[in-house]
């Protein structure tokens, strides 16, 4: 005799794998670590300061 299953809970359990493997996709293509969004700031605030000392002020 066959065990029965609940398809609902079969597809709930589906659902969640996939939007595990999806999050863990994202992660790896678009996340980074604290150290290099704070390095990646500074670096951008350096170069932000570095173009406005070339500025000339034509007043």
């Amino acid at each position: 005799m066959a065990k029965i299953v609940n398809l609902r809970t079969i597809r709930k359990r589906r659902a969640r794998e996939e939007d595990t493997k999806r999050a863990a996709e994202n992660a790896a293509r678009f996340g980074r670590t604290k150290a290099q969004k704070t390095l990646e700031e500074t670096r951008a605030e350096l170069s932000r300061r570095r173009l406005d000392a070339h500025r000339r002020d034509d007043d």
